[in-house]
């Protein structure tokens, strides 16, 4: 009974993780990445369409992205789409592909983006620190109902601090990872 517990315990935290990861692939660092883009949507035949799904994405260089629509009239359409989404970036074209150059971040910014991961970070291992919470008070619900016993109940604690800790060391590998992807020149 406490592994099913545990086990939804784990899956949870999984999904915070991943979820820390597709956060971070969104913050624009000095290197071009095509998650940027993810949530952008531009109107193709009055329906609000994913970027990805109305032109090829590549990245050529390290701080150059290329966007080729697949027809050439939705080239200001994508512009205005990357204009409003506020991510830092200017589109270029030459009438058949749109160019987004990733300039180069300042010691000031880069400072500023790190800060920034942290926060979220730590918001992650506030959600590890809930779902601990929530095992816990499941865990105390089944030996108040005499489901377990009082001895399977302090195992039962004792590995979901286990499995917690395990999961927060992950969010600081994440995080770190990350930091050092900002912070190289």
């Amino acid at each position: 009974m406490t592994k099913s517990v545990i086990a939804s315990m784990k899956t949870n935290m999984d999904k915070s993780v991943e979820s820390l990861r597709k956060e971070y692939q969104k913050v624009r660092t000095g290197r071009a990445t095509t998650a940027l883009l993810d949530d952008i949507k531009v109107t193709y035949y009055d329906v609000p369409t994913p970027l990805n799904q109305v032109a090829s994405l590549s990245i050529p260089e390290a701080r150059v992205m290329i966007i080729q629509p697949w027809e050439v009239k939705l080239i200001p359409v994508i512009e205005k789409a990357i204009l409003n989404a506020n991510i830092g970036l200017t589109p270029t074209n030459d009438g058949k592909v749109i160019r987004l150059s990733m300039p180069p971040l300042t010691e000031e910014r880069r400072k500023e983006i790190v800060k920034m991961l942290r926060k979220m970070a730590e918001d992650a291992k506030i959600a590890m620190r809930n779902i601990r919470r929530d095992g816990n008070d499941e865990l105390k619900k089944l030996e108040k109902d005499k489901k377990i016993s009082e001895d399977d109940l302090k195992r039962a604690e004792k590995e979901v601090q286990d499995v917690t800790n395990s999961f927060v060391s992950k969010i600081d590998e994440v995080l770190a990872l990350k930091e050092k992807e900002v912070m190289e020149v």
